[in-house]
Order: structure tokens, then sequence, then C-alpha cells
């Protein structure tokens, strides 16, 4: 049986939070976050996190890294050959780097680094993509790779285009620690006297909290490179209403929420390495999606929209970490928050 179109277009409330007070690409500005979601408490956790920064100096974004992957596998006929073959395409990249680049104008060759495991190999492409996301320049791209490896190493045989190396909407290491998408980190902050009058949260209290829950709680439960509450609600609600694939939330809840104190004062930051964003492509142009783009200043024609779209997202990180953690260090504040929120906000 074919799909056919739904009678009605599935409908995510939306809100938009702020404003946000961030310091970005040397200019201090008031923000706004668009924010698609059921959970609807994530609302008010956004807005009391913004309404401390705007009683601070700010928040602090730097957008580190920016790239898009993607892996392929090929076997070639024994472990002998795997390997003269694997040194083979590192000595002539810059020669693979010229026939993948002819793909897209937009796309540009970064790094390669191949894992073999016997006979097979395991070829992970980084790639540059401007505004784009990138998941079809890349794939369009390694598809080149594999045609130029097939064409210049002996015995190769193609086994997929995608393998798992890359890695693609799968919490893994590897992305963690080389990222895929926006490398982001934002910092702030807080007085100890705002902690006390708007979160209800000591800098010790959160502090402490943060060391108990997210550091050793994780650690605990296996997580893979991760020590934070809940990036992915956030995260999720921003790709939704920006016209994200909201399947990338699964890399992107990776990243580490470290608090400290600054005097006696609250540090806080978020770390994420995978905020994987465009502001063109497919979803983009949905009027829903442009509209909220253009809320955060993020214009398609603007070569750095998809950086301040990811530094956006990780503020609304921020803002919504910092309120939970010290939602937390107060006995049944989120539970009858929830019950509250839960009935009204939509």
């Amino acid at each position: 049986m074919d799909f056919r179109k739904s009678e009605l277009d599935t409908v995510v409330p939306t809100r938009i939070i702020g404003p946000i007070k961030i310091n970005y690409d040397n200019s201090t500005e008031l923000i706004y976050i668009p924010l698609a979601t059921f959970e609807t408490p994530i609302w008010s956790s956004v807005k009391r996190g913004a309404l401390v920064s705007q009683k601070t100096a700010g928040i602090n974004i730097e957008v580190i890294d920016d790239l898009m992957t993607r892996s392929i596998v090929v076997e070639a006929p024994d472990l002998k050959k795997a390997i003269e073959n694997k040194k083979k395409i590192e000595k002539n990249k810059e020669s693979l780097a010229k026939e993948i680049e002819k793909t897209s104008r937009f796309l540009k060759f970064r790094n390669l680094s191949i894992e073999n495991v016997g006979k097979l190999l395991y070829v992970r492409l980084e790639f540059s993509t401007e505004n784009a996301s990138g998941h079809n320049m890349v794939t369009k791209a390694a598809d080149s790779a594999i045609d130029w490896i097939i064409s210049n190493c002996e015995g190769i045989r193609d086994l997929s285009v995608s393998a798992n190396y890359c890695v693609d909407k799968k919490v893994s290491a590897i992305n963690g620690i080389l990222g895929r998408g926006k490398r982001v980190s934002a910092e702030i902050i807080v007085p100890k006297l705002i902690c006390k009058q708007i979160l209800r949260a000591s800098p010790t209290k959160i502090i402490d909290l943060n060391v108990k829950k997210n550091f050793i709680g994780s650690i605990l439960s296996g997580g893979i490179r991760t020590a934070n509450a809940h990036y992915a609600n956030v995260v999720l609600a921003a790709y939704i209403a920006t016209g994200q694939d909201p399947a990338n939330v699964v890399e992107t809840s990776q990243g580490v929420t470290f608090a400290d104190f600054s005097g006696e004062d609250l540090y806080f930051s978020v770390s994420i390495p995978n905020v994987i964003v465009g502001t063109v492509g497919n979803g983009k142009k949905l009027p829903f999606a442009l509209k909220n783009l253009e809320e955060m200043k993020c214009y398609p024609n603007d070569s750095s929209s998809s950086k301040r779209l990811a530094a956006v997202i990780a503020a609304g990180v921020l803002c919504s970490e910092l309120s939970l953690l010290s939602a937390l260090t107060n006995r049944g504040e989120l539970m009858s928050s929830h019950l509250k929120l839960e009935r009204t906000e939509i």
C-alpha cells in the first residue's frame, strides 16, 4: 500500500520565549527562541533562565567548529590489500578531495579518517556544508568518494555509502570526540543574589547537584560522553520549530553541563558537540519555519546564519538546564510545576 496524505497536518504548540541576553559574534543582544513542544513546562523553564540572563552580563556563546560527516565501508580481498589501500587513500586525499568537491559548489572537503576491521575499510569523511545541515550533500559526496576509491585502489568492492561510523542519528563516542554539526559552548556567571531571587537556589546547591546528578548519575547509567539534565527537550523543540530533522536530537542530546564557583557567584556552562542545524534545505522554506528562523535573525542569505542558529539553541539549552537544576534542589518543585503548567499552557 502506498502512503497517503493525512486529512490533518500535525500541529505542535509553539511559543516564542525570551528575550535571552546573549553575547555572540562580538555583540550583545536580546534574542527570542521559538520552541514547538508538547512538553509545555519547557517554555517556563527557558523563560526563567532567560530572565536570569537579563539580570546578568548575559550568556557568552562560541561556535567552535562546524562540520558534517558521512562514512562509507568498502572491502578489500584481504587484510594486506586493505592496509595498502588505506595508505593509498590517505596519501592521495587531496586528489580525492578535488573529485568530491565537484558534487556541490557549497561543499568543502575537510578531512578523512580510516579504520580497518580485517579486510574492511571504514572511511569517515568530514565536510563543510555552509548553511545547510548537509545530510544529502555529504551522501552525494560519499558516493563520489566510493567511485574514486574503486577506480584508484586495487581490488576494492563497495559495500555501503553509510557505514555507521559517521555517526548519523545514533549516540556515539566518536561524535562526542570529533563532533558532527556545530560544536557550541555557552557560559554565564550568575550573581549569588540572582540565584536566590529568581532560581530559589544557592550556587553551592546547584554545583553540588550537577556533580551528583549529571556526572555521577551519568557514569552509573553508562552515558556516552554526556553529563546533562535534559538538553533533548529544548533541542527537539527548537528543531521542530525551525524545520530541522528532529531525529538528530539523538546526537545533539550529548553534551556536558559544568557548574563552578566564580567567587561567591555561580559559573554555569553547557557544551554541545553535535548541534545539527541548517537555515536552507528541506523543511526550512515552510512558512512557520521561515518565520521562526527570521525571529532569531537567522536569514538564509547570511553566510553564517546556521552558526547563529546553533548559538541561539545553545543559549536556550543553557537557560532551561539552569532552571531545571535549580528546581531539583527544592524538593517537590519539579512535580508541582509540571502539574500546574501542563494544565494551563496550551
